[in-house]
């Protein structure tokens, strides 16, 4: 039976990512009108390039604080060694489109609700990379996805 993704709907959904190395990688492409919960992100190390590398994990959207599009706003750095997992399990939530710009910061109604209408074409997007191309890290990524479309 299929999954129902319509208007309304809320589901689960994972993704499973081998070898992540310096080319960043999509853990979440946004749609728009809908909200996404991640619930945890798994990194497996399986090879470094050198001792001191790092997986990271950063989201591509939109800063309220400064009324710009499509910045880089990073959630973790982690440094590991071969054959540690790593588990971030703090629960955050995106929209999956940017708002229609304005100015920032938020400092009113409008602008908090224009956030909540995700009203340009713009997607936001979770990202996952490491340091080096010779690195190697294994990651899944779990969470809910709200259609409100």
């Amino acid at each position: 039976m299929a999954i129902a993704r319509g208007a309304g709907t809320e589901i689960i959904r994972s993704v499973l990512i081998e070898e992540v190395d310096d080319v960043g990688r999509y853990l979440i492409w946004g749609a728009q009108h809908h909200i996404y919960t991640v619930l945890n992100i798994t990194i497996q190390c399986r090879a470094l390039n050198a001792s001191g590398d790092q997986i990271w994990v950063y989201l591509n959207g939109y800063d309220s604080g400064a009324g710009t599009s499509a910045q880089d706003l990073w959630l973790f750095k982690q440094t590991m060694v071969v054959g540690d997992t790593f588990v971030f399990n703090d629960k955050f939530s995106f929209n999956g489109h940017e708002p229609v710009d304005f100015t920032g910061p938020v400092d009113d109604l409008i602008k908090q609700d224009a956030i909540a209408d995700q009203g340009s074409a713009v997607p936001q997007k979770l990202i996952v990379g490491a340091t080096h191309a010779s690195d190697d890290y294994d990651v899944w990524c779990s969470y809910i996805d709200q259609n409100n479309a």
